[in-house]
């Protein structure tokens, strides 16, 4: 029986293709011990309000953590953000179908305490992956032994949990080296999730969303939203 891996760096409010990645997988390795990268979805993602796609970013403190890891990233508590994120939401999604419910849901979430980006996307990832009920294991990779980097570390994650596949996203074919994973014997296929439209109060459908917009706006589980397709 194949045993698929998949791996993603931590990530604020993911999309529904992180979430689809997961639940094709057997294990799942949250890669809280690669580096920060600005710009990118690690901190920030997007909802959908009157006025369209909107960011919300979460702060980070970056002085002195150049070089460093994502377990140690700070979030920056002196600015106000969770409040804003809150306030951002509950403008954008007050007329979605059971909104008072979720929301409170979400005030609970946000106030759980932490300073660490990595844990609060990973106490956010649990709280998600209950919600879609996905139950795949998910591992940090800070609480496993040191391993390679980029390509080698892929492949040496697979061989710790003995997959004999990995699922991969599309920019794996940018530094994958398929080759060595062949030699041992492991398949590399790369996800093209394309999420089913599913109904938004604001407009015309808006893919690519943070993870909330969905769970806002579908009175349906959620789970029937990951089920995207995979292509090697």
């Amino acid at each position: 029986m194949t045993r698929v891996l998949s791996a993603h760096q931590p990530a604020y409010l993911p999309w529904l293709g992180y979430f689809d990645k997961i639940a094709r997988a057997d294990v799942f390795v949250y890669l809280d011990t690669v580096q920060f990268e600005k710009n990118s979805f690690t901190n920030r993602n997007r909802i959908l309000g009157a006025n369209g796609p909107m960011w919300l970013t979460v702060p980070v403190r970056q002085k002195g953590h150049l070089g460093a890891t994502l377990q140690t990233l700070e979030i920056d508590d002196s600015q106000p953000w969770r409040d804003k994120h809150l306030k951002s939401i509950a403008l954008s999604y007050r007329k979605a179908p059971g909104f008072e419910q979720k929301f409170a849901k979400l005030q609970a979430l946000y106030h759980e305490p932490g300073a660490l980006l990595a844990d609060h996307c990973w106490t956010q990832l649990k709280f998600w992956m209950n919600e879609l009920r996905v139950e795949t294991r998910v591992v940090r990779s800070s609480e496993l032994p040191p391993m390679g980097r980029k390509s080698d570390l892929v492949l040496d994650l697979c061989r710790h949990f003995g997959a004999d596949a990995y699922l991969s996203g599309k920019l794996g074919r940018d530094y994958l080296d398929e080759s060595a994973f062949a030699a041992d014997g492991i398949a590399v296929t790369y996800q093209d999730y394309r999420c089913a439209p599913y109904p938004q109060i604001h407009g015309s459908f808006v893919p690519a969303l943070g993870i909330v917009d969905a769970w806002m706006n579908s009175e349906a589980p959620l789970s029937n939203l990951i089920a995207g397709v995979v292509q090697s």
